[in-house]
């Protein structure tokens, strides 16, 4: 990708940073529909996951670059560590997308140098030259990491950057590892490093970095001040610990303030040219895409795609909006593809206008997905007096969350429950072999007597960490949906689903967290040999923390 120093790259790591959320783990169909998604809000490069992980990310991540990875869509990209096995799992994974990329990284900071790699500067700088030039011999846009660069000596940094671009990386990612820095101090790296490095010109300087102090967009926003021309971010900004820098606000940021960061970019204050690519209208479906798929609600004051960010309850600035809406919105709604869609689907609605519909909202199902999603859509028609769009997505995003290898699914859950009653709950679930098998357990509640007949049928060891439930709709007959986690072996796993009985959606929520627990703990590493590698004794499977 050629070096356009008037344009912002955006690079999307919601599948592989975001991921690591916790809870946030996303099947393959949902994997496929986020990165479509990502396709359409035109992102410039998807890293679509860790191929060395597991077979279940090789295969996400190749599966992405086959279907979304065309001549006219974004660069695939995959994160390997400085490692010869990982990088050709890399190779191999995104080798179906034209326009592909390995993402390479290796620790620059004496702490992790010390402690994690047990390795000298020199070993260091030696492998950051081999492996960039190995990856380079594999495919020809090479992105490096120096890991953990905000608590890195700048010097060495430099030295670190210029042997991995004369090694043959093109795009070269500066990453706040763990949210330490501050907007002024990371303007002045990035600045250091342009000033410093003799071949930056070569190459594209990115930036990564994580919300520990709230101030990842504050730095990425300072970083293009000072020539990064690169972003790397999620939507929603999730990912690791307090998450990643946002998509939607950095790229919102850029579009409202463009006036004030075009001379930056060598524009014209006036410009009205958009300083990205992503196409802002939709990123209102796929915040909330995301949202639905990995179970984590957007906080209502969340910055540009909170349900409070257009809201306003002051009788004053109720009275501003009324006469003028510029006097209290700096962003039209519509910009983002905000809009109160009320459409007008009902029972005696067909497959064509319904399949239309989803694919507006960002989801487009196989054949058999859409006949089992417009059944559902069907029954709740028969059950509900008005469908919105907000009821479709939370159908179709339960639909694309079901697994082909689910090993359990739910026929039938009954409960008996009262002011003078113990809560009982019978439910009847159907396994991978076509047998059914029921179970009836008591509880304190009736959610809780339905999670331990569901308990005893699976008998999958495990803790219930987390059980929310939020209206996704208005009126009485309001949609409830509910995200299930729980917890084994310190790894967590969610569920979620939508339903007009509470207690059937928290059925199906937890069954579709015992079907992630279970795929789970049968996955196996792809290279499950403990052959030495060169970035230190971390696990084969061990996500990286860039």
């Amino acid at each position: 990708m050629a070096r356009d120093p008037g344009r912002v790259l955006i690079f999307d790591t919601t599948l592989r940073d975001g991921e690591q959320s916790p809870g946030a783990s996303l099947n393959l169909e949902e994997k496929l529909a986020i990165a479509q998604q990502l396709a359409r809000l035109g992102v410039d490069i998807i890293e679509a996951g860790f191929p060395f992980a597991s077979p279940g990310d090789f295969n996400a991540v190749q599966r992405i670059a086959a279907t979304v990875g065309t001549a006219d869509g974004p660069v695939i990209c995959g994160l390997a560590r400085a490692a010869k096995g990982d990088i050709k799992a890399c190779a191999d994974a995104v080798a179906p997308a034209v326009n592909r990329r390995i993402h390479t990284f290796i620790a620059t900071s004496d702490i992790h140098l010390e402690h994690k790699l047990r390795k000298s500067r020199a070993e260091v700088l030696e492998i950051a030259g081999e492996m960039v030039a190995y990856a380079r011999s594999l495919v020809d846009d090479i992105e490096f990491s120096c890991e953990d660069a905000g608590r890195s000596d700048p010097e060495f940094m430099y030295q670190v950057i210029e042997a991995a671009i004369a090694a043959g990386a093109t795009t070269i990612n500066i990453p706040d590892t763990v949210g330490y820095a501050t907007p002024a101090e990371f303007g002045a790296l990035i600045d250091g490093i342009n000033r410093h490095v003799p071949n930056i010109d070569q190459a594209v300087i990115s930036v990564h970095g994580h919300n520990d102090l709230g101030l990842a967009v504050a730095n990425f926003l300072e970083a293009v001040k000072n020539g990064a021309r690169q972003l790397e971010c999620t939507i929603n900004g999730i990912g690791e610990r307090a998450g990643n820098a946002s998509l939607e606000e950095l790229v919102m940021a850029l579009h409202v303030r463009r006036s004030y960061y075009n001379p930056f970019l060598g524009r014209p204050a006036d410009s009205t040219e958009p300083l990205t690519g992503v196409r802002t209208e939709e990123i209102y479906k796929t915040s909330r895409l995301v949202s639905n798929l990995t179970g984590m609600a957007v906080q209502p004051n969340k910055a540009i795609v909170g349900a409070n960010a257009f809201a306003h309850e002051s009788g004053i600035h109720q009275d501003g909006v009324l006469k003028n809406r510029l006097t209290y919105e700096i962003i039209d709604a519509r910009t983002i593809g905000l809009a109160d869609n009320r459409i007008s689907l009902g029972k005696l609605s067909g497959r064509s206008a319904f399949r239309a519909r989803l694919e507006e909202l960002g989801y487009n199902l196989e054949r058999d997905d859409l006949d089992d999603a417009f059944a559902r859509f069907k029954e709740l028609a028969d059950r509900k007096r008005e469908i919105t769009d907000r009821d479709l997505e939370a159908i179709v995003s339960e639909q694309v969350q079901q697994q082909d290898e689910a090993r359990y699914s739910l026929k039938l859950v009954q409960v008996s429950t009262g002011t003078n009653l113990q809560p009982t709950a019978t439910v009847t679930l159907v396994n991978s072999d076509g047998a059914e098998l029921t179970e009836a357990a008591i509880g304190t509640g009736p959610v809780d007597a339905v999670c331990q007949a569901l308990n005893q049928l699976a008998r999958v060891p495990n803790d219930l960490v987390e059980f929310s439930v939020k209206s996704v709709t208005e009126g009485i007959d309001a949609m409830g949906e509910v995200t299930i986690r729980l917890r084994a072996e310190g790894v967590l796993y969610s569920g979620h689903a939508a339903d007009t009985d509470i207690v059937v959606a928290a059925a199906q929520a937890f069954v579709n967290a015992l079907n992630r627990l279970v795929a789970g703990t049968q996955r196996s590493p792809l290279h499950p040999q403990k052959a030495p590698l060169p970035v230190g004794d971390l696990a084969p499977a061990e996500r990286p923390r860039l």
